[in-house]
């Protein structure tokens, strides 16, 4: 077919040049780019009108007018399937129905879409190149016609500059690519208008590449909702029916600060939960997920692509639908139902969103219309070698407002509050994952990929201007150099990047036996170095519980109880830790299996005391994180931060101090990383008053042995680290200890008096 490697442009223009046929031939060999100037209402060459419709396989075809009152039989001027007549009673340019016999016996009638002038072209000089999901795909479109009335039906737009011919196929016309040809345009794009076609009807493009030869059927890139797996057909679908309710949420959104708690539980929706086996549906999640993650505290739900995608196994990393929810899980109008629910209850929406790379499945963009259209057609720099997939063309203006029109799309038309950009290191290198030779120098000969540094700006910057207040999270990986910071200071402007680092070198320190953690104590604490340098989301991801790591909780050393109690320690250090959170789900009731997302998690596991008390841990973490701005409000600020002692390896000990922007309101954070009790450990503060124990990873109530300070830690004025009191601690075995300054050890913050598991 030609689409298995780079196609020239002097290739294509030859084959453009081949012999010309007559529209007779045209049609019957499926290559007919103005069907709408041979078929329906033509005019001869006396003036008279005549009425001409290819139904392949017909054997006898009657004409009807809307009443359906019989105009005559059609003649049959070609064996092919080809049928004239002179309808005297009708107006030219009006619309008819045609009745068709086949030789089974089978019967159908329907209005001729050629009976109609064709659709006005696109002016795409002018469209909003941002949102260009209103102008292709499937619509729902009223005709006016002269006499006044209105004809519904559907019209399809699909952008093809390179194909020879493209037919609309579907369940409406047997699949067959000779019945429906759409009309070219200049600019690329092929159009119809189907008559009297419902929400629901599935459809396809039958595309012929530059040579003549037929593709796979392909899905359409603009679709709005598609077949459920293993089908992969688009769906008309009618986008404007549900009526939102969280105009309040979206207005505090639109106003909201970076200096407020942002903690995410990250979900596959698939597995989180299941009934029967089966995956919940959006709404069934909007029962059940949403109140679970309110109870727990956080303040974000990211889920993994919902973005159609043909193959479960990529759990929505390979997506097929940019613009369409999976519909594995329900309707679009289902998943609108899911996010209204979650705003009612308070609670954010990301989405992870996949711009870095699309799949080769046949029904996909890969080379659409025979050409390269959506990748560069040099493997060097269109393939992704670690993947099997497809590197979109950012260099494209096309591909480029593709992919920008995704975004917005979802934050606008489905109210998701931000997207968390996946495998932005791949975009941003052209040598990522290859060998020398591998890949291709940009024109100063470096590495980096200039146009997809120039889209995601852009990408960003529109975001921006069109959606205030949108989450714009960068999964990148390297060092580059101001990811999250603005393009006015030379950045890519996300609003935060996840940080990999933290995330790695925290995990090799807590999968080391407690017995060797003194000779690894910079990893614990290296990740201060740089803590500020962007805005940071700290992750405990899926990537983490995947790929035979196993569990977090069976990544920590020891017994099951060292396991159990390292984990909660290393929890309460993140929630303490500048940046914001994230963590996966199943982690929170330290599930023991690794992620499966063909199974859900192991919910029987919260019967159990010490995974409950996880869970309940979790849930007091979100608690005084959201109450206490100073472990929030300076996240990005080094003013936020002060070490009290990151030096004691020995004793594998740290110490450190969160300030809000009023520097009198702190916490005091000290994390024990031995299983050994120390008694009377004394830690410099910062005033000369008691300090309450807001959290202690060690107590009963999560599942650990109840040492601890009973709750108050009276100052002594004993000047240390460099402070002029000190406080004399109870450090629990494998601890982290959250201590508030308090004058009055008989009272306790509101907000942690109520216990929710």
């Amino acid at each position: 077919m030609g689409s298995d490697k780079k196609v020239s442009k002097g290739t294509i223009k030859k084959h453009r040049q081949k012999k010309k046929v007559s529209p007779f031939q045209a049609i019957y060999d499926a290559q007919l780019k103005n069907p709408y100037d041979f078929l329906g209402w033509q005019q001869r060459d006396d003036g008279s009108w005549v009425v001409r419709v290819y139904l392949p396989d017909a054997i006898r075809v009657e004409l009807l007018d809307l009443a359906e009152g019989s105009l005559g039989v059609m003649a049959m001027i070609e064996k092919q399937g080809l049928f004239e007549k002179v309808p005297h009673q009708l107006t030219p340019n009006t619309p008819y129905i045609v009745k068709v016999y086949y030789p089974n016996g089978d019967q159908e009638q329907f209005i001729d879409p050629y009976a109609i002038p064709a659709l006005p072209p696109i002016d795409w000089e002018h469209i909003d190149q941002y949102r260009l999901q209103q102008y292709l795909g499937s619509h729902l479109h009223a005709l006016p016609l002269a006499d006044g009335s209105i004809l519904n039906g559907v019209r399809f737009s699909v952008y093809a500059p390179h194909a020879t011919h493209v037919a609309l196929v579907g369940d409406f016309n047997c699949w067959d690519g000779r019945r429906l040809p759409m009309q070219h345009y200049a600019n690329g794009i092929w159009q119809i208008f189907v008559p009297k076609i419902s929400v629901g009807a599935i459809y396809k493009y039958e595309i012929k590449n530059y040579d003549g030869s037929v593709l796979p059927l392909k899905a359409d890139p603009y679709a709005y909702w598609a077949e459920q797996a293993p089908g992969n057909a688009s769906i008309v679908f009618n986008q404007g029916n549900y009526q939102w309710s969280d105009g309040e949420w979206q207005h505090r959104r639109s106003i909201r600060g970076r200096n407020e708690p942002l903690s995410i539980y990250e979900v596959h929706l698939g597995s989180w939960q299941r009934k029967q086996s089966k995956q919940l549906t959006y709404r069934e999640l909007a029962d059940s997920l949403v109140p679970y993650v309110k109870r727990l505290g956080f303040t974000h739900i990211e889920m993994l692509p919902v973005t159609e995608h043909p193959f479960e196994g990529s759990w929505g990393y390979q997506t097929t639908g940019m613009f369409a929810p999976t519909s594995r899980l329900g309707t679009p109008e289902d998943f609108k139902h899911f996010v209204d629910t979650c705003h009612k209850h308070g609670i954010g929406v990301i989405l992870d969103w996949v711009p870095a790379h699309f799949p080769k499945d046949g029904h996909g963009l890969a080379y659409f219309d025979g050409t390269a259209l959506y990748h560069d057609a040099d493997p060097r720099k269109g393939e992704h070698p670690d993947w099997g997939t497809l590197i979109y063309n950012y260099a494209d203006p096309y591909v480029s407002n593709f992919l920008i029109s995704s975004a917005l799309y979802w934050l606008e038309h489905f109210h998701i509050d931000g997207l968390r950009v996946d495998a932005v290191a791949s975009m941003l290198y052209l040598d990522y994952s290859r060998a020398p030779g591998q890949w291709v120098a940009n024109k100063y000969g470096g590495h980096e990929n200039l146009e997809a540094i120039t889209f995601l700006r852009q990408l960003n910057q529109v975001v921006q201007n069109n959606v205030p207040g949108a989450l714009m999270v960068a999964e990148e990986s390297t060092a580059w150099p101001k990811v999250s910071k603005p393009q006015s200071d030379g950045g890519l402007g996300f609003t935060h990047k996840w940080n990999m680092g933290w995330m790695h070198d925290t995990l090799v320190y807590m999968r080391k036996d407690p017995v060797h953690r003194k000779y690894h104590h910079d990893q614990f604490t290296f990740p201060l170095i740089y803590a500020f340098n962007e805005n940071f989301v700290l992750p405990l991801s899926h990537d983490e519980v995947v790929h035979c790591k196993g569990s977090l909780v069976n990544q920590m050393p020891g017994s099951a109880w060292h396991k159990l109690a390292n984990l909660r320690a290393y929890f309460a250090f993140m929630f303490a830790h500048p940046g914001k959170k994230l963590l996966f789900m199943g982690s929170e009731i330290a599930q023991q299996l690794e992620w499966n997302h063909d199974t859900q998690l192991q919910w029987g596991l919260t019967e159990r005391l010490h995974h409950k008390g996880v869970q309940r841990l979790i849930s007091d973490c979100n608690r005084v994180y959201r109450n206490e701005a100073s472990l929030y409000q300076q996240d990005f600020n080094p003013k936020g931060f002060e070490w009290i002692e990151k030096d004691d390896s020995n004793n594998s000990v740290i110490s450190f101090i969160r300030y809000a922007e009023c520097r009198e309101d702190f916490m005091v954070i000290v994390c024990n990383m031995t299983p050994v009790k120390r008694n009377n450990f004394r830690i410099g503060v910062p005033q000369s008053r008691g300090y309450r124990e807001l959290l202690n990873t060690d107590a009963a109530y999560y599942g650990g042995s109840n040492a601890g300070n009973y709750g108050y830690i009276p100052v002594d004025y004993v000047p240390w680290h460099g402070f002029q009191s000190s406080i004399r601690v109870t450090l629990p075995p494998l601890s982290t200890l959250v201590l508030k300054p308090w004058n009055d050890p008989n009272t306790y913050p509101e907000y942690m008096s109520k216990k929710d598991f």
